[in-house]
């Protein structure tokens, strides 16, 4: 028990390393009073451009993929044990998502989980989160909304990994419930943007 908690809190304080606020001090603004006011690589990227957005969605993705490697090292510490790693990453990876939206350091307000999310999935999912990049992709592509892309991908986890528990692949049913949870995180935390998205005022990534 004492490991999972080691594990959470870990999780948490990685997750809440607000790297969009950060970089809009850099900038000189404090990104939470431009735009949508969100502190996530979207935002930056509209109001500082890709020199500071991309930047921002490596080091919030990191952040996800950090927690879940650390969480493995934890696990084989704390051996001999009886909790299977699966549930230290699941612990880790939802404990960064909510330090990434609830960063104790900004009165707990951050941003939406969307890159961090992204980073956890791969260390916990690989197969699945490169099918949710391409949904990703794709859904962009023919959108050019940020948010209803991220969205799809967002649910399109549970879905692949329930597909590929059908086909008899390997996949935990914990790893099943924690992406059915990630993907509402992600939309609760979009419910602005489906807010934005119904009166029509959503702004969109314009195609070059």
């Amino acid at each position: 028990m004492l490991a999972l908690i080691i594990t959470g809190f870990a999780g948490y304080l990685i997750g809440s390393i607000p790297a969009g606020y950060i970089a809009g001090r850099v900038a000189g603004i404090d990104i939470r009073t431009a735009g949508s006011g969100n502190i996530g690589a979207t935002n930056v990227t509209r109001i500082l451009g890709k020199g500071y957005g991309y930047p921002v969605f490596a080091v919030d993705f990191l952040k996800g993929l950090a927690a879940v490697i650390i969480s493995v090292s934890v696990w084989k510490r704390a051996q001999p044990i009886s909790v299977p790693v699966e549930l230290f990453g699941i612990v880790a990876a939802v404990c960064c998502v909510l330090g990434h939206s609830f960063p104790v350091w900004l009165r707990f307000k951050g941003g939406k989980g969307v890159a961090t999310s992204a980073g956890a999935l791969f260390g916990l999912m690989p197969r699945a989160a490169l099918i949710a990049v391409a949904v990703w992709l794709i859904t962009f592509y023919l959108t050019r909304y940020v948010s209803v892309a991220s969205m799809i991908a967002a649910l399109a986890v549970p879905i692949t990994i329930l597909s590929m528990m059908f086909l008899g692949q390997r996949g935990e049913t914990a790893l099943l419930y924690f992406s059915i949870c990630l993907a509402a995180v992600v939309i609760i935390r979009h419910r602005s943007n489906l807010s934005r998205l119904a009166r029509g005022t959503e702004p969109r990534f314009k195609r070059k």
